[in-house]
């Protein structure tokens, strides 16, 4: 029997670098009942998959015993923890930045020229501001590397913590046995320039975490329940639970996703579909948290609370948005492992090889020092969550949910495109062709009858005829003739709405996509549906085929519905397809060396959507397409996808300009380090200066999704 698996996630402010990844993930890996656990850098944060009797307080006590404090993750958690970190983090970078800046106008006098007892008084002024100053504002490095080794293992901290140390504690010997140098402009501006690093990686963060936020806000604090004894009364959305009625008055939220049990109205929910036109509801319909009810009251049977609303799964997409375990990533997961043990011996090498040269214990614990200092991977290891950041933050605001920040780099791969055609290339749902058949008097009748089925050609019926403004007459005696239609009776006259061959009238064309209504004594009139092709469909695929994506339709729909939308969009198609077809073809272009982009909607779908090297869904697609896919994106239009596309060729681009100067930085830097040519204040602006670059080149993306 299948043990039944549970997701929890976990806050964890202490998460650096790679190498903290690995250690808990690797970590977890080994406890029982742990299926896998995934850290989210971005976010902070590691989502754990575990059998049922693996609780809550055992992950945390295992975690706790890697050295790495956490707190269960609740989905109205607007990351308190991290906000409280950037906030100690500015504070910290104050309290340095105030304090770099006077003992640098102390070290100016010294380089100046004064000497004796001037040179003196200036060394222990210096010594008086800087020695407060890397005890407080040192502290985010000092606690990460003491955890880090009080449980046997290194990150990026140590060589930072021991280089700061090492710095202050050499000046204050020579300030105390009155020797002509001291470094503390050095180590204190070391702090200076790693938290201004550390608080805009930080802060970018936080920037990113604002979109999940913002769309959680969107939810109502509460809403009116209706009791079962007839009372009403008012509770907050965490006390709503499924099955209760819920009472929504005109110009409220929606507190949770449900069903409309009781009145008619219209929506706003420009939130999920990025489309401000009101929708029509009436009884039957589903609603999600965070619409807004825009005409009416109506009662709604409630479906979904909390993490379960719709509205949540998409904030849960967004926040997943941070970074992916992609080749990029691996490969500096894989330099940032080695890269402590490395450091320390460079340093320890370089310590020995000078003092072996003659240049006295001094001089060659000063090189060491610089050593340390100057080969700290943080440009390395901000090269590719940053860019990943900012993309993905900047595509959500052109609304595409990145699921997986490496889905940027497989979608920079991609070479061919398959698109489905129902609900992809096409809006998915009927829109009627010739409202005009209906006279005034119809449209009123065939109103009142469309409003009271829920078939999507009635639906779609209904939506037009209130769009164009009609009201809808009083019907009596309604009932619905299973796999026929509804009919009722105004003014004692019999009108009916469905089939056309259950009202008299020959269908044209598809019939699935016709309905007739009817008046007795008048001649039946045809009503023609047609399922539209998306905005800029035409414009995407063209896109596409300039980026040197070729595309192609797999449809399981016959070839006469498919043909007008192929030539329309200017694409071959494979049509009558299943899903294992679909997935069949998928196959057929990855064995041939092609890396595909599959873009698909429906159940049908699901195993081409994960078959595809990368793939994208709408937002109106189904729970399955959009599990599968790796970005959703919202709104009618299908301009999005070769936005993405773009995006992600732009991503990778910044990415690998990352790497360069990461990299170029050490091979400058390092031997300079080694041969004695830096001082820890040079190392210290050079190391925080690399990654400032890093994160400047990658704020480039910022209007990337064009």
């Amino acid at each position: 029997m299948t043990a039944v698996l549970e997701h929890s996630e976990f806050s964890l402010p202490g998460v650096r670098c790679a190498a903290c990844i690995a250690k808990i993930e690797q970590g977890l890996a080994h406890m029982p009942g742990v299926v896998g656990a995934r850290v989210n850098l971005t976010a902070k944060r590691v989502a754990i998959d575990h059998e049922a009797m693996v609780d809550i307080p055992a992950l945390r006590a295992e975690l706790d015993k890697l050295g790495f404090a956490a707190e269960p993750v609740l989905l109205r958690d607007d990351d308190l923890s991290n906000r409280r970190e950037s906030r100690q983090l500015l504070k910290a970078l104050g309290v340095a930045g105030f304090a770099s800046m006077n003992i640098m106008l102390l070290s100016v006098s010294i380089w100046s020229g004064a000497d004796g007892s001037t040179r003196q008084l200036f060394h222990w002024l210096s010594a008086m501001i800087a020695m407060p100053t890397v005890a407080y504002a040192g502290r985010p490095f000092f606690k990460s590397a003491w955890k880090a080794l009080r449980h046997g293992r290194t990150n990026m901290d140590v060589p930072i913590s021991i280089g700061v140390l090492l710095a202050t504690a050499l000046s204050l010997f020579e300030t105390i046995t009155g020797g002509a140098h001291a470094y503390f402009d050095g180590a204190v501006s070391l702090i200076f320039f790693l938290l201004a690093g550390r608080f805009l990686d930080s802060a970018m963060r936080d920037r990113a975490r604002d979109g999940v936020g913002a769309l959680l806000r969107q939810t109502a604090p509460g809403g009116t329940v209706l009791l079962t004894d007839g009372r009403t009364e008012w509770r907050t959305a965490d006390s709503i639970s499924p099955g209760m009625a819920m009472l929504v008055s005109a110009g409220e939220r929606f507190a949770a996703d449900g069903q409309i049990e009781e009145g008619s109205s219209a929506v706003d929910r420009s939130l999920i579909t990025g489309e401000s036109r009101p929708e029509p509801i009436e009884k039957g319909d589903k609603v999600i948290a965070g619409a807004l009810n825009l005409t009416g009251p109506v009662t709604v049977r409630v479906t979904a609370t909390g993490p379960d609303t719709t509205i949540a799964g998409l904030a849960r997409l967004m926040e997943a948005a941070g970074q992916g375990r992609s080749r990029y990533v691996r490969i500096a997961d894989r330099a940032a492992r080695y890269y402590a043990p490395a450091v320390h011996t460079l340093a320890a090498a370089s310590f020995v090889g000078w003092m072996i040269a003659g240049a006295g214990w001094h001089a060659s614990l000063l090189i060491a020092v610089a050593v340390l200092i100057v080969t700290c991977p943080c440009a390395l290891g901000l090269a590719v969550p940053v860019a990943q950041v900012v993309a993905s933050g900047a595509l959500m605001r052109r609304g595409l949910l990145v699921k997986d920040g490496s889905a940027l780099e497989r979608l920079a791969e991609a070479d061919r495109v398959c698109f489905d055609k129902t609900g992809t290339l096409t809006l998915g749902r009927p829109e009627l062709l010739n409202i005009g058949v209906l006279s005034d008097s119809d449209r009123r009748a065939a109103l009142a009858l469309a409003r009271s089925s829920t078939h999507p050609l009635s639906r779609s019926l209904a939506a037009a005829l209130e769009r164009s403004g009609v009201t809808a007459v009083a019907i009596e005696d309604l009932r619905e003739l299973a796999g026929m239609g509804m009919e009722g009776y105004v003014g004692g006259t019999r009108v009916r709405l469905g089939r056309p061959d259950w009202i008299g009238v020959p269908a044209v064309g598809d019939a699935a996509l016709s309905c007739a209504f009817a008046i007795d004594g008048q001649a039946g009139r045809l009503l023609q549906f047609a399922d539209q092709l998306r905005p800029d469909a035409e414009q995407a695929v063209t896109r596409m085929a300039r980026m040197a994506m070729a595309p192609v339709i797999l449809s399981g729909d016959r070839r006469d519905a498919v043909a007008p939308i192929a030539g329309a969009v200017h694409a071959p198609a494979m049509v009558g397809m299943t899903p294992g077809q679909k997935l069949d073809a998928i196959k057929r272009l990855t064995a041939a060396g092609h890396r595909v982009l599959m873009v698909g909607d429906g159940l049908n779908d699901g195993p081409a959507l994960a078959a595809g090297h990368v793939s994208i869904a709408p937002s109106s697609a189904s729970d399955v397409g959009q599990n599968a896919a790796d970005i959703v994106f919202l709104g009618d239009s299908l301009l999005p996808v070769p936005i993405a596309v773009g995006a992600a060729h732009r991503t990778m681009r910044i990415v690998r300009q990352n790497f360069a100067l990461a990299i170029g930085y050490n091979i400058l830097a390092v031997p300079l380090a080694v041969l004695g040519m830096v001082t820890p204040l040079i190392a210290a602006i050079a190391m925080s200066t690399s990654s400032i670059i890093v994160v400047a080149n990658a704020l480039r993306l910022t209007r990337c999704a064009r």
